[in-house]
């Protein structure tokens, strides 16, 4: 099929417009193709930054929890007198308030000089475990008093008190007309550990 140069005239218009056509839709279809890869990477980095951020927001929430329980572990050794320096002042006093409260015929006792059992690294700074041990002798009536005394001397605080050993012997006393006279004797070796936090120290 052959066309004159008049109907050619005619078409060219019209094949112009068709062309033009065409590279626009090309043009739009690669720039929506563009466009959609450029949303798929914006939507994978935000799914990634989701992801990250939940992450944190876990271990923050982790970090809190075990903060808060480390938190409460410090203030019940705190109130117990367990954290600081010795008080060597405080057992006495538990010892002689014991002494009068259970009315011990006879309580004696001495305290060792104090000695590092362990240290442990920490953040921000270190945490030392030291022990006095305190040898002890009692004359008792009876086996309770002794488990009554050493129940009475953990309720103290001041310390934490580990028992390392107890021995309780018969005196051989005769028994008194009134039949109160001691009649056993116990000696112990007990640890009076106490913590010392160098950050709260600091």
């Amino acid at each position: 099929m052959t066309f004159t140069a008049r109907e050619l005239r005619q078409l060219a218009l019209p094949l112009l417009a068709c062309i033009a056509f065409l590279a626009a839709g090309a043009a739009l279809i690669a720039w929506s193709e563009s466009r959609r890869v450029a949303e798929a990477r914006t939507l994978a980095e935000a799914r990634v930054e989701r992801a990250q951020a939940k992450d944190r927001l876990m271990r923050i929430a982790e970090e809190e929890k075990e903060v808060s329980e480390k938190l409460e572990v410090y203030k019940r050794l705190k109130a117990l007198g367990i954290l600081g320096e010795e008080q060597r002042l405080e057992w006495a006093d538990a010892m002689a308030r014991i002494r009068t409260q259970r009315e011990l015929p006879d309580l004696r006792y001495r305290v060792e000089r104090q000695r590092m059992l362990k240290s442990v690294a920490g953040k921000p700074a270190k945490v030392d475990f030291y022990a006095s041990t305190m040898r002890v002798e009692l004359a008792l009536l009876h086996e309770g008093d002794l488990l009554h005394f050493l129940s009475d001397l953990r309720n103290s605080g001041n310390a934490y008190y580990s028992v390392r050993n107890c021995s309780v012997s018969r005196t051989g006393a005769p028994a008194s007309a009134t039949g109160l006279a001691p009649r056993l004797r116990a000696e112990c070796e007990i640890d009076l550990i106490t913590i010392l936090d160098r950050a709260a120290k600091a």
